[in-house]
């Protein structure tokens, strides 16, 4: 198989405008959750933290959500020599909800997915049209796979792959309709648990599958898969099985055994059969001696660019040797034990495995390694 490799990288969240900000952020215990304003909990950017960015006239041009995923694909190409006006770079989009903060203003055409990911497209100068994935919240890292796999059947040699997503009044209240928005910060995996925080951000990677043009310690994809349990359009499987089977089709396809993976980074929205799902998949991919971690303590939960920048802050943690923690676990809540910790902690590893579920009974799982060129 084609080795595709991962050339630069950027995460726009309340945590920082840099993966490196982001990065030393969670490894040291920092969330961006905070208590909103009218109550609640979410994980919203700091007003006038993307203006600095850029040009302000620019910016004004574009809705909000547009700018995050402009400035995100901006800074990540700017550490690279691939460029979006080249003919084999493919361009894709992951998002759930785009702009749908626009709702209440009518504006059809700048609410059509296609439409705003077009908007964005020409912004950057971008040469091909760009795909849209929107598969709930597995929509960010089955972009990913997606990407690798449009490089490995020869159309294109690069591939700029983009997600964001908003914390909206129109979101939030579509999972307090599930009475499932935690009425404190989220506490994936733990025994106290009451449900998901939902958050805002962007992530990019740009994918190559030139070698020669990149140096020093990088991440190369591994094997993924996706599948779907058709349980329920909001609950999940009960058994695990299903992403269980994406997840040893990751592994063994990557090469791996289960004891081969440093860690899992879980999708872990703190919701009681979310959790509890993972945790039996897990056991049913053999990875239940194998550490697992959840990023929603420290981002909330961020939907289409949930699997973005979840996989970027786990490629960047197997780089340091660092599982990192689950912010708000104390004790275990899921009826098969998983090695869950509220610290970080060091452990040697060459290879990570990333998760995701999503409304709609839709799953994910996908394989990181690191190499040094």
């Amino acid at each position: 198989m084609m080795n595709v490799f991962v050339a630069a990288d950027n995460i726009i969240s309340p945590l920082g405008v840099t993966t490196r900000s982001n990065v030393e952020q969670v490894l040291k215990g920092a969330g961006g959750i905070s208590r909103r304003p009218g109550g609640g909990y979410g994980a919203v950017i700091p007003p006038g933290t993307l203006e600095p960015l850029a040009d302000a006239a620019q910016l004004q041009a574009y809705t909000r959500f547009e700018q995050l995923l402009i400035l995100s694909v901006k800074d990540a190409l700017s550490r690279t020599h691939i460029s979006l006006r080249n003919e084999r770079t493919a361009f894709i989009v992951s998002t759930t909800k785009g702009n749908i903060a626009l709702l209440e203003e009518g504006d059809v055409p700048t609410l059509r997915l296609h439409n705003t990911a077009e908007r964005v497209a020409a912004c950057l100068g971008a040469k091909n049209k760009p795909l849209v994935v929107s598969n709930a919240c597995i929509s960010g890292l089955l972009a990913i796979l997606i990407g690798q796999r449009l490089i490995r059947s020869g159309q294109f040699d690069h591939a700029v792959v983009c997600g964001a997503d908003l914390f909206t009044p129109f979101v939030l209240s579509g999972f307090q309709s599930f009475q499932a928005v935690s009425d404190e910060p989220c506490r994936p995996f733990d025994a106290a648990r009451r449900g998901v925080t939902l958050g805002e951000g962007a992530g990019t990677v740009v994918l190559t599958n030139q070698a020669t043009s990149l140096a020093g310690m990088v991440a190369r994809l591994g094997e993924g898969a996706s599948c779907n349990d058709a349980n329920h359009i909001s609950g999940p499987s009960r058994t695990g099985g299903e992403l269980a089977g994406a997840i040893r089709k990751a592994v063994a396809g990557s090469g791996l055994r289960p004891a081969d993976i440093g860690f899992v980074s879980a999708h872990g929205t703190a919701t009681l059969y979310n959790d509890e799902m993972e945790a039996k998949a897990f056991h049913l991919a053999g990875l239940q001696q194998t550490p697992v971690n959840s990023l929603k303590g420290y981002y909330g939960h961020t939907l289409g660019a949930a699997g973005l920048i979840e996989a970027i802050v786990g490629m960047h943690a197997m780089f340091e040797g660092i599982v990192p923690a689950t912010a708000g676990f104390q004790q275990p809540g899921t009826s098969l034990p998983l090695v869950v910790s509220g610290q970080p902690r060091q452990r040697p590893m060459e290879h990570y495995l990333k998760t995701t579920s999503g409304f709609g009974g839709c799953n994910a799982a996908m394989v990181f390694s690191k190499v040094i060129l």
